[in-house]
């Protein structure tokens, strides 16, 4: 697996700091992804929906910590950049 594609849309919030959409293997696309800065830094959020109960289910997220490691370096990579440029 291979990411492709990262697009980075930074907002100006107090947690949240971007929406990332990633295009995997030029082939499949993964959106709303969200940069959350944390108690211990910033972090990548898989897409979720909110529940009738108000919990929230990720709709698409890793199977295995490697995928996850993978896609948050290449993200937060790609945001960095991005912010560096503003």
């Amino acid at each position: 697996m291979e990411i492709t594609e990262v697009r980075v849309f930074p907002v100006d919030e107090d947690k949240l700091k971007a929406y990332v959409t990633i295009t995997i293997d030029n082939c499949f696309v993964v959106r709303d992804l969200k940069i959350i800065d944390g108690t211990k830094g910033l972090f990548v959020a898989m897409p979720s929906k909110k529940r009738k109960d108000g919990s929230f289910k990720d709709t698409a997220h890793p199977l295995n910590n490697e995928t996850r490691d993978l896609i948050e370096l290449k993200v937060l990579e790609e945001y960095n950049k991005a912010v560096k440029n503003e």
